[in-house]
Parts: C-alpha cells; structure tokens; sequence
C-alpha cells in the first residue's frame, strides 16, 4: 500500500508541479492553454498556482523526510480543496469535459488523504 501511495503521490505532484508552475510563472502559456485563465485576473491565476505548488510541497516533504508525516494528509486535503472548488468554478461555466479531469484528481487525492492518515 505504501508503494502505491507513493506512485499516487508522485503523479499528483508532476500534474500539480506543472500546473501551478505554469498559473505561477508562465502566465501567457497558462493563458493560451486554458481559456478561463484569460476571463479571471492575473492575481488568482497566481494564487491558485502558489497554491498548487505549496500543495505539492506538503505532499511530498513531510512523508519523504519523515518530519510531521501528518502533514501530508493535511496537504492533500488542501489540493483537494483546490480540485473541488475547481469543478465548481468549472460547472458554472458548462466546461464539463474539465470536470471529469477534476474528479480523476480528486479520486486520486482522496486515496493519498485516507491512505495516509
């Protein structure tokens, strides 16, 4: 359980890596990959990237060091957050191929969140 909880773990964080590099510091390229990024500020792209990176930190580092693993269930349930609301955000705006990708996520993020509690 544990190897695949860290095979989980891995891929959330290139998704998550990618994606908030991206909202953070590529914002041009966030725009032109996804349409909402350019119909909402600059200012809660990059929050939201921040936000997906912070979240990647604390999905990784506490369980990998050792140092508060209990934080990584904590993290996740943050990056879950982020999914959810995403799908909300999603729904309003009838992108519901979008929100299908944010169920996989949150599937996959609710399995890190009960596995390692």
């Amino acid at each position: 359980m544990n190897i695949a909880l860290w095979i989980v773990q891995g891929i959330l964080a290139i998704i998550f890596i990618f994606s908030g590099w991206m909202k953070a510091f590529q914002y041009e390229k966030a725009q032109a990959s996804w349409p909402w990024a350019k119909e909402v500020s600059r200012g809660l792209v990059f929050f939201i990237g921040i936000a997906e990176l912070l979240g990647v930190l604390g999905l990784i580092l506490p369980q990998a060091t050792n140092i508060s693993p209990a934080l990584t269930p904590i993290a996740a349930i943050g990056i879950a957050t982020i999914v959810v609301l995403g799908a909300v955000f999603h729904a309003k705006r009838k992108e519901y191929q979008e929100i299908g990708v944010n169920i996989v996520f949150l599937a996959l993020v609710l399995f890190v969140v009960i596995g390692r509690m």
